[in-house]
């Protein structure tokens, strides 16, 4: 009988690895704490990791007590769940929801690792649009966390399609079980809808010029099927601008306001979000405290605006009147962090 050849793991070349997959120590960072260190020391995001923004501000609103119920909305890497969970020390529960059913396995086993079993939490995969049903099971909560932005480990990983910088399918659904790819939904929209899409969802001021050269494109029956074909047809769309020191930010910027505009629409985000703000009251308990982290202004407006009829209604007893964000050392040593804003209500 043949003798089994084993497979080698893909190792770094040199010292900088540039593939997602060539960075497996990052991919297990409880493996290769040093390395995982020195990356965030430099103010940079390991690959395959997610780094929690504006914890001490949200512990410190929240003001968690032992044997309280709590929901976070999103549960991402699960960084805010373990801090919050440690605040219950051993005594209450967190029911934690996600819609990703990649990571929503990685992050259990790593808190079950950390030891936070069925006892303290409980995972389920579903959307924080639907709250009022997990609520009707389990609420209703102490206090609700809902951390709006993507998790660093979709955004690196290059077969989510989620960043322009890396070649990979043009997707962008947080559940990529469920709905239609980011290149699919392309051809379904009129120039007329993509170009308003792209103003209501990331306010790009170059909307007209990209939703003409994505139909165009589209008509030649050239493929927008790659995040990188998707970053040409906007290098096209933006020729017309003066070749200075200055075009090649205003290309950048606009790459990123277009694949979050995209994003946005696929995974039907400001619905999403205002499902959950318009059930939020019923799932809080009397004196229950909620907190949103948003990061970019069409998220900001909703949640001010939900917050603010909330207090007129009498639902909420307090709300934050001003934005609050995260600090300048907080921001120099996680640049994901600069967009973050954070606003509070409780309940009546």
């Amino acid at each position: 009988m043949k003798e089994q050849q084993h497979k080698r793991r893909v190792r770094y070349k040199g010292t900088h690895p540039r593939k997602f997959e060539e960075k497996y120590k990052e991919h297990n960072p409880e493996k290769y704490a040093d390395t995982i260190e020195k990356v965030i020391s430099k103010g940079g995001t390991p690959a395959g990791m997610h780094r929690s923004i504006m914890v001490e501000e949200i512990l410190e609103f929240l003001q968690i007590q032992p044997g309280q119920k709590g929901l976070d909305a999103t549960l991402g890497y699960g960084g805010h769940t373990r801090r919050m969970l440690e605040q219950l020390q051993g005594s209450g529960h967190i029911y934690a929801l996600d819609v990703d059913p990649i990571e929503i396995t990685k992050t259990k086993e790593r808190l079950e690792r950390a030891g936070y079993g069925p006892d303290v939490l409980t995972i389920v995969q579903e959307n924080f649009a639907n709250i009022d049903q997990i609520a009707a099971v389990h609420g209703p909560f102490d206090f609700v966390l809902a951390d709006l932005g993507v998790s660093s480990m979709q955004i690196d990983n290059p077969g989510r399609g989620f960043s322009y910088k890396v070649e990979g399918p043009l997707d962008l659904r947080l559940n990529p079980e469920k709905g239609i790819s980011a290149a699919e939904r392309l051809k379904q929209l009129t120039q007329d809808e993509l170009e308003g899409m792209l103003v209501e969802n990331s306010d790009e001021p170059y909307a007209a010029q990209i939703a003409s050269e994505v139909v165009r494109t589209l008509r030649r029956r050239n493929p927008i099927q790659t995040t990188t074909q998707l970053r040409e047809v906007i290098e096209r769309a933006l020729t017309f601008l003066p070749d200075n020191s200055e075009k090649k930010d205003i290309v950048k910027k606009t790459c990123q306001r277009t694949f979050q505009a995209l994003r946005i629409d696929v995974n039907s985000e400001f619905e999403v979000l205002e499902a959950f703000l318009d059930k939020l009251p019923d799932v809080l308990a009397p004196n229950g405290r909620v907190a949103v982290l948003t990061f970019h202004s069409g998220e900001d407006r909703l949640v001010k605006k939900a917050f603010k009829q909330g207090k007129q209604q009498g639902v909420f007893c307090g709300i934050s009147e001003e934005v609050i964000r995260p600090s300048a050392e907080e921001c120099g040593q996680n640049g994901r962090a600069r967009s973050t804003k954070m606003r509070w209500a409780v309940k009546g």
